[in-house]
């Protein structure tokens, strides 16, 4: 942690809940991004805790954009910089409701295009801004307010989407895990062309876990493989150290959603399909890092 900037972007006055890990996420993105950059930012939490206009808890400068456009707005702005001869780093910063649903058609098109942009997806899991509804992003089983009896459907994997546009650098991290994400952050910038980083970042509200749990309900999912952190640079995968370990003996995955009331009324069959998907991802990351196809 010694190698973390101290200079910070994002101050203490936001209004973000108790154990907000997506405050945590982005204090740490902005360290590594510096002060010539610029956040795009869609509807989601983050619009709203940066603070009430003429007041901001943030010491860049953001744009709040229409759900679906954030990309395409980056897009834009990527380009009117690169043309002026500037460097500066425009990092999108939305939500998985902004990213796996609503506004994937314009990630596509950004990445599609080769965009010179950092788009980073903190993933919540459920639209948390407006009450905790079920997004594409929510996992088998769990309750929302649009789910109350589970979600009957499983989380869409965003990040094999994001693959099939062959960005030159992606990533996947966890709020548990700054260090690891501030060196991913480092990396993408310091590359040229489209680059996505996928944040898992626990929700005490919405996950329905207290406050002071963040860190570990982060730590949990990287240690039963329900998260696995890795990077892909180039085509070229690598599993980052935490999930290097946890992948060799996972913890049972009893031990991250039984400390969740989101789970609370989770059936045997949907634990079974998570233990399922949980070895398979871990076995395919695990050929792709060795090389076997």
């Amino acid at each position: 942690m010694a190698d973390i900037p101290k200079e910070e972007f994002i101050f203490k006055t936001t209004s973000a809940c108790a154990g907000c890990s997506s405050s945590l996420c982005l204090r740490h993105i902005l360290k590594a991004a510096g002060p010539d950059s610029v956040l795009v930012v869609p509807a989601c939490c983050t619009s709203v805790i940066q603070g009430i206009y003429p007041n901001t808890a943030f010491n860049i400068p953001v744009y709040n954009v229409a759900f679906a456009a954030a990309a395409a707005v980056a897009s834009g702005m990527s380009t009117a910089f690169r043309a002026t001869g500037r460097k500066t780093n425009v990092i999108c910063y939305a939500g998985d409701g902004g990213t796996v649903d609503i506004g994937i058609q314009a990630l596509s098109g950004a990445l599609e295009r080769g965009t010179d942009f950092l788009y980073i997806c903190y993933d919540n899991e459920a639209y948390s801004n407006t009450g905790m509804q079920r997004s594409g992003g929510t996992p088998l089983g769990a309750a929302t307010t649009t789910t109350p009896g589970g979600k009957s459907e499983g989380k869409k994997d965003l990040d094999l989407i994001v693959e099939a546009h062959n960005p030159p650098y992606m990533a996947t991290a966890c709020s548990a895990y700054p260090l690891d994400l501030y060196k991913k952050v480092k990396k993408a910038l310091s590359i040229e062309g489209p680059k996505f980083i996928h944040i898992l970042a626990p929700c005490p509200p919405g996950w329905r876990f207290p406050a002071g749990k963040t860190v570990e309900m982060g730590k949990l999912a990287v240690r039963t493989g329900m998260w696995i952190l890795y990077e892909r640079e180039h085509g070229e995968l690598t599993i980052s150290g935490a999930s290097k370990n946890a992948m060799r003996k996972p913890l049972p995955i009893e031990e991250y959603i039984g400390k969740q009331g989101r789970f609370k009324n989770i059936d045997q069959r949907s634990i079974a399909i998570l233990e399922q998907q949980v070895a398979h991802n871990i076995a395919r990351i695990t050929r792709e890092a060795e090389g076997i196809c």
